[in-house]
């Protein structure tokens, strides 16, 4: 079995962005129509900005499929970036005149990757940072999660996510185990009820009118898990912490929590501990009457949902521009601006779906992992099946 993994390439203005994925096993029905239907979904959201007019994400699958199903080979893919025949002689791989615009930045956006970037790679034009560690570079991500939760179907795994806060407002009078997730596509802002979504649209638009951006918090919940995905025997195979990296690099991610995590340090053990009680028409012959934990205790996953609370701080770049300075002169001058959305929230919603795929996808494949899709469906069929002896009194 090849280990899993994935990479992607690319900067936001260059020619597009390719994407590997490896280790996804033979035998699973892979279509281009199922990816873009995945990535459409990162491009909607209330706030959003001017390039999500100009681009349609659809990837292109190059390798690593025939006829619809997977070889168990690297699995290729591009996405193109309609937004460079704007930018050709700018991002052209070749070198340039002089009489060229090659659109040099050099104002710092304080919060953003540039100066830090700049200094690390010793660059005199902050392009040279922002166009790989724009937000751009998540549709890569989401095609990639994509044939991660293709896979993760096959044996039950579904992935939902929502907005729950958008500034100081908070949206979470609906309970995750009751949210309606057709409720929540259908609203611009991923919200799980109207009131939310009305109060939600409120804040973006008065961050709007003050030209500044604003943040929040999503949450994604993998249903279908099945105990055992991760390890307690060693700090990087824990499947809390493998999560945790994976939505912290996450664009903009500045905080993210499992099940009811910051709640439960206010509350006594006695009112956080779930606790379990004996159940024959569970697979795992128990049940967990609450889910404080959000599904993982000790590093491994216990059949409940998987919940991942993620915070999101505002986008840097402002059409008010913070004070700032120019990389190369020092000279005191207003923080270059670059179109950018106003809120991000709902938009890194399927980002983190696909952070979550992918994640699990690399667990259950450690877990359960063959060379093709029988092979590893029948070893999860074989584990869930010594369940039943336990808890048989």
């Amino acid at each position: 079995m090849t280990t899993f993994r994935y990479l992607t390439a690319g900067e936001s203005h260059g020619p597009g962005l390719t994407v590997i994925v490896e280790g996804i096993p033979a035998g699973l029905e892979v279509t281009e129509e199922y990816i873009e239907k995945q990535m459409s979904r990162r491009q909607k959201g209330y706030g959003s900005g001017g390039r999500m007019k100009i681009e349609k994400d659809r990837a292109d699958l190059r390798s690593g499929v025939r006829h619809g199903i997977s070889l168990g080979s690297p699995i290729a893919m591009w996405i193109e970036n309609k937004d460079f025949a704007n930018w050709t002689e700018a991002m052209s791989v070749s070198e340039v005149g002089d009489d060229v615009d090659k659109k040099v930045y050099t104002k710092i956006v304080p919060g953003h990757a540039d100066f830090p970037g700049a200094l690390k790679y010793v660059q005199h034009d902050l392009r040279n940072v922002l166009e790989r560690a724009s937000a751009r570079e998540t549709a890569a991500r989401v095609a990639a999660g994509s044939i991660a939760r293709r896979l993760l179907e096959e044996i039950g795994i579904s992935i939902h996510s929502r907005s729950v806060a958008t500034g100081d407002q908070d949206g979470r009078s609906v309970a995750t185990e009751d949210v309606d997730w057709d409720v929540v596509e259908g609203s611009e802002v991923r919200a799980s009820d109207a009131d939310a979504d009305a109060r939600f649209k409120a804040a973006i638009d008065k961050s709007k009118k003050e030209r500044t951006t604003i943040g929040g918090v999503f949450e994604v919940v993998a249903f279908g898990a099945p105990v055992g995905l991760g390890s307690h025997v060693h700090w990087d195979r824990k499947l809390d912490a493998r999560l945790a990296y994976s939505m912290m690099s996450i664009n903009a991610v500045k905080g993210v929590e499992i099940g009811t995590g910051f709640a439960n340090t206010r509350k006594p053990g006695r009112e956080v501990q779930d606790v379990i009680e004996p159940d024959s028409s569970d697979p795992r012959r128990f049940k967990q009457i609450t889910n404080h934990a959000g599904g993982i205790e000790g590093g491994m996953s216990n059949g409940n949902p998987i919940v991942v609370n993620v915070a999101i701080k505002p986008i840097a770049t402002m059409t008010n521009p913070l004070p700032s300075v120019d990389i190369n002169t020092g000279e005191l001058v207003d923080a270059a601006y670059n179109r950018s959305d106003i809120c991000q929230v709902a938009r890194a919603c399927p980002v983190g779906e696909a952070m979550m795929a992918l994640t699990l996808a690399e667990a259950m494949l450690e877990k359960f992992g063959g060379d093709s899709l029988d092979e590893i469906k029948r070893n999860y069929a074989g584990y869930v099946e010594s369940h039943q002896e336990f808890g048989n009194s």
